[in-house]
């Protein structure tokens, strides 16, 4: 343990004045390089997934406020609009670039154990698509975890299953920017609202249960993929809108039939 100049963090060095310097030794497609991770708090494991370009970090954050890190990593590895994902989901973040580095400066609240995940859209200096990112936001707050099974589940869905063909990543894709457009909101309102939470949740299980009929089938080709996309939309389409619309219909006419036997009875 060191000290270290907490100006990085824009926070008054009175509040913590130490901080726990590491460094990382990073090996890409035969290049190293050295990652810097400055934070006043533990950083004790850290791995470089080379299939989806991610660095992770295990760290246990021992403040309740202001757990800040400063991370500088060299733009030969890393470089254009970075993610960084706390437990799956992702944290506003500032970055500041010089002529060889992007300088991360990440803060959060809370005391306890959490997983950092770090990605960016430029690897090696080749362009990647933007990262999909591991929040499950809505299903998150509902089910108060990203270790929920349900979470869990949809995360497997989408990885296992729907991320693996060139047809379903362009699907995701593309969801996740209508997808993260409003599911911030949506999640806070649940955490604010106990009923609204409850109503998600209910709301949900239609789809959950839909879904787990992927992970009975192989899929292994494009033409697999849009089958049973298509076929996972419209029986969903059905279970939200054309079941609820029968019953409706149901009800008004049998209502109409009851009003008419009081009237001429």
């Amino acid at each position: 343990m060191i000290t270290a100049n907490l100006d990085a963090f824009k926070i008054d060095a009175s509040v913590r004045d130490v901080g726990i310097v590491n460094k990382y030794r990073i090996n890409a497609d035969g290049n190293d390089f050295e990652i810097t991770f400055t934070s006043n708090f533990v950083v004790s494991f850290q791995t470089f997934n080379t299939e989806t370009k991610t660095l992770q970090f295990n760290i246990d954050a021992i403040h309740e406020k202001e757990n800040v890190a400063e991370i500088i990593i060299p733009l030969d590895l890393f470089d254009g609009e970075f993610t960084i994902l706390l437990n799956g989901e992702e944290i506003p973040v500032e970055v500041n670039k010089t002529n060889r580095s992007s300088v991360i400066t990440v803060e959060f609240d809370g005391k306890g154990k959490y997983i950092l995940d770090v990605t960016a859209t430029s690897y090696l200096g080749i362009e990647l698509p933007k990262p999909n990112g591991g929040g499950c936001l809505i299903a998150t707050a509902a089910f108060g975890s990203e270790l929920s099974p349900q979470v869990q589940f949809l995360r497997e869905i989408r990885d296992g299953k729907v991320m693996t063909t060139q047809s379903g990543s362009t699907f995701m894709n593309g969801f996740n920017q209508f997808y993260y457009s409003f599911s911030p909101a949506v999640a806070d309102y649940e955490r604010e609202n106990p009923a609204f939470k409850e109503a998600v949740k209910i709301t949900l299980t239609p789809l959950l249960t839909s879904l787990t009929l992927l992970q009975h089938v192989d899929i292994d080709s494009e033409h697999k993929i849009i089958g049973y996309g298509i076929g996972i939309i419209l029986l969903n389409i059905g279970m939200y809108f054309v079941i609820p619309a029968i019953i409706i219909m149901n009800i008004r006419k049998r209502v109409n039939i009851e009003k008419l036997d009081e009237k001429y009875a």
